[in-house]
């Protein structure tokens, strides 16, 4: 039975668990980032070229999030469970800052980057429930934003090699009349990103509230509800900026300044990369168990670890 416990504690005493937990989630968290470990991601996202970009927001960025599940939570679970709450609470304040934060922003690029903030706070508001639903929505949520924030940010780049501008008041509206394939991707994957049900970001939004009203049974239900409340709050505004983003960027009259340009609307090697991460946004939006249904058994095990 102690041999038992010992093992189901990852083999490390509590005391230990506690001390490099704190020492290992930092490093995870800087790299997620959490709030408030988050300041250089939108400096890094505004200095990098496209491809940079996109290759921060769907790969990079998941190194942070990947390390709590496969390594923070199995080899140090006592400490995961003391430090959940916590982890929530970063996570429901990330959510909600960055969407008030990209209601201020005038730069594109910074924009999509503080929304990565909100984004990763649904991921780790999932994994800090502890629950099934919780890290298959975690998982479920890296994916999608990695799908949709990456063809976000090649939007925002070819935006960029027509108008040499990301700001949004320089390019002052009329997207769709110019170039109107290039601001019908934009606009989708926009709406993607906010989390319209039958595309990819719903289900790691939804999954994530819906395991933060019944977390762990080590944890606080009454605590998780008020993140779950928290997050609902930041989906509202993450559908605020992203419509008004979309008001003055692709709707409107299209400026004088801009009629006379000729810009070359989505060219063939665009489309090329980007029709694969359009199928992908929309066939997880649609059949989410093309994912779930693999991650669901790892994800039990893991749980045993914590006597779910």
């Amino acid at each position: 039975m102690q041999l038992q416990q010992y093992a189901a504690s990852g083999g490390f005493s509590h005391a230990f668990q506690l001390i490099v937990f704190a020492a290992v989630g930092l490093g995870f968290a800087v790299k997620v980032p959490m709030w408030p470990f988050h300041t250089w991601l939108p400096d890094a996202h505004t200095e990098a070229p496209t491809i940079g970009s996109v290759l921060l927001a769907g790969v990079m960025l998941k190194m942070g999030t990947y390390g709590f599940i496969r390594i923070a939570l199995p080899i140090l679970p006592y400490g995961a469970q003391k430090y959940a709450p916590w982890i929530g609470l970063l996570a429901a304040i990330a959510i909600v800052y960055a969407a008030l934060a990209c209601l201020a922003q005038k730069d594109l690029k910074r924009l999509i980057a503080f929304s990565s903030v909100g984004h990763m706070g649904f991921v780790m508001l999932g994994i800090a429930t502890l629950t099934s639903i919780g890290i298959n929505a975690a998982i479920f949520g890296m994916v999608a934003h990695g799908l949709i924030t990456g063809m976000l940010f090649f939007c925002v780049g070819s935006l960029y090699d027509r108008y040499h501008t990301r700001q949004i008041a320089e390019i002052g509206g009329g997207v769709m009349q110019k170039l109107p394939y290039l601001g019908g991707v934009f606009a989708f994957v926009a709406i993607a990103s906010l989390g319209l049900p039958g595309l990819a970001g719903f289900w790691g939004e939804v999954m994530a509230l819906l395991s933060s009203y019944s977390p762990a049974e080590s944890l606080s239900a009454p605590l998780f509800r008020a993140f779950m409340i928290a997050g609902g709050v930041g989906t509202i505004l993450t559908a605020g900026y992203f419509l008004w983003m979309l008001q003055r960027v692709n709707m409107g009259t299209l400026p004088e300044k801009w009629k006379a340009e000729a810009f070359g609307d989505v060219a063939a090697v665009e489309w090329v990369s980007w029709v694969p991460l359009l199928v992908g946004i929309v066939a997880l939006g649609l059949f989410p168990g093309l994912l779930t249904d693999v991650t669901q058994a790892p994800v039990d095990s893991l749980l045993g670890l914590f006597g779910a």
